[in-house]
């Protein structure tokens, strides 16, 4: 008994899907006009629309006559050549490509703060702090700071050094730099 329930089941439902959908369709079909009168009338409003005369074009934009310039710097030397800007033959001072850069060349000169030294006399090393809270041995001929920056000498008071920066025309100039020690 339940068996023939659950097939009528499932048909009935289907039957009454189909007879919705036929209700829905025929529903739909009144909303379209469908009397023989209204396609001459879309038919005459379309060849109305073809005669009429099409609306006249823009008219075109006056071409604007620029001034003309003759170039007359032609005997003159090229500023942007590269014999502008060097300089000589480059026997100053320049950065070895070659060397291995230090520890303490990855920080801004002036992030850099000098905490003490050990030792006196030519021996003085230099106490020097960086940005990462890690406190470095300095003797003369290190190297610190980003412009190449090499130690000449360390005092109880100070880090001499010399630094090598552009100079705008392809050279280099030496500069002279000290990190005093921090008063506390």
């Amino acid at each position: 008994m339940h068996d023939s329930i659950l097939r009528r089941g499932p048909l009935a439902v289907r039957l009454m899907l189909a007879a919705t959908l036929l209700v829905a369709l025929g529903g739909c079909s009144r909303g379209i006009s469908s009397t023989p009168g209204d396609a001459p009338n879309l038919e005459k409003w379309t060849a109305e629309t073809k005669a009429r005369p099409a609306p006249p074009l823009d008219p075109l934009p006056v071409m604007q006559q620029f001034e003309t310039f003759e170039y007359a710097a032609h005997s003159l030397r090229d500023p942007f050549s590269r014999a502008f800007t060097d300089r000589g033959n480059g026997s100053g001072p320049r950065p070895d490509a070659g060397r291995r850069k230090q520890t303490l060349e990855q920080f801004p000169l002036d992030s850099l703060d000098m905490v003490g030294t050990l030792g006196r006399g030519a021996g003085t090393v230099a106490l020097v702090m960086a940005p990462d809270r890690v406190t470095y041995r300095v003797r003369p001929g290190a190297y610190m700071g980003q412009s190449d920056g090499r130690v000449t000498a360390v005092a109880e008071d100070r880090i001499e050094l010399v630094e090598l920066v552009p100079d705008g025309a392809g050279g280099w100039l030496e500069r002279p730099a000290t990190v005093a020690l921090e008063d506390q």
